[in-house]
Order: structure tokens, then C-alpha cells, then sequence
């Protein structure tokens, strides 16, 4: 989607990734693990996109800082939302990654339920993010890049919202 900027910026995440846990092994702490990849999206991946992963993933730490049962990783969700909403500045609705982030948050809610079962409700998330993705392509841009550009010019979903599905689904089936 887009113009593959995007695209290229999340590669060259992916990337850095790669050699990151090919070096070391990443930490078990699911606080400092978050901490660990935001700073390394910080300066590895660049643009409004590392800067903004950076946020989601600071701010999805808070929370597991001394839990990390599956109620908790649902309040990691919303608290990187927050954070990424509070210094990024769109919404849900603005054609952004946001859209799928949020999309995803609300179906991880079902964390909190007392018989929750992590990968269906991780597969619901990630469907329901590639269905905000989807919908993007539809959406008037009140945020980001695509806000710069004639609506009637934007046929395709938001890069950013497509490739935060993305993402999910790549964490899911890591999971499986």
C-alpha cells in the first residue's frame, strides 16, 4: 500500500530485528523487552514510524512492569494507544496505523474475561486489525502523511494501518 516508503522503512526495521536477537539474546522480561525494541525502532527504523512504535512500545511497557498475565497485556495495548494518540496526535477514524492498533486493542479486551484463551482472541485481534486496515481505504485522512494528499488520490488502505496488521499477524503466528 502506498508508495512504499513504508514498506521500506518497516523492512528495515525487520532487519534490524533480525541481527538484534541474531546477536543477543532479547531479554525474557516482557517490560524490558518492549523497552528494548522501542529503542531499537528509535534508531533503526527512522521516520514518523520508528517514532511512533517507539511511543506505542514505551507505553505498552508501563503496564508489565510487574505483571504480565493476559489481562495485563490487554492494559499494555490501550496504554501504548494512549501514548502513541497523546504524542502522535491522531485518532481512531484519521487513516492511520492507528486504526488497526485500536481495532486490535478492543478485541484483546477479551483478556480480561476469567477463561480467556490467548490465540483466539490474538487471531481476533489480528482479523480485526486487517479489517480497520481495509477500511482505511475508504476513510477521509485526518492525520499523518495521507492527510497532505487530495482524498481523491488515496485508493489504497493506509500503509501504516496495513502494515500494523501485518505485524500482528506475523506476532500470531510466531505464537503458533
Amino acid at each position: 500500500a502506498g508508495d512504499g516508503d513504508c514498506g521500506h522503512t518497516h523492512a528495515r526495521a525487520a532487519q534490524a530485528i533480525r541481527q538484534w536477537v541474531r546477536a543477543r539474546p532479547p531479554p525474557a522480561a516482557p517490560a524490558q523487552l518492549l523497552s528494548a525494541l522501542a529503542d531499537l525502532l528509535l534508531e533503526k527504523m527512522g521516520g514518523s514510524s520508528g517514532a511512533l512504535y517507539g511511543l506505542f512500545l514505551t507505553g505498552a511497557a508501563g503496564p508489565l512492569l510487574n505483571r504480565s498475565d493476559l489481562p495485563t497485556w490487554a492494559d499494555a495495548m490501550d496504554a501504548g494507544i494512549e501514548a502513541m494518540q497523546r504524542y502522535g496526535g491522531a485518532a481512531p477514524g484519521d487513516r492511520t496505523m492507528l486504526d488497526s492498533l485500536w481495532a486490535a486493542a478492543q478485541a484483546l479486551h477479551a483478556l480480561r474475561g476469567p477463561a480467556a484463551d490467548l490465540l483466539p482472541v490474538l487471531a481476533a485481534a489480528v482479523e480485526s486489525a486487517e479489517a480497520a486496515a481495509e477500511a482505511t481505504r475508504h476513510m477521509e485522512a485526518g492525520a499523518g502523511r495521507a492527510s497532505y494528499i487530495s482524498s481523491a488520490r488515496l485508493l489504497q488502505p493506509d500503509p501504516g494501518a496495513v502494515a500494523v496488521a501485518a505485524v500482528l499477524r506475523a506476532v500470531l503466528e510466531g505464537l503458533r
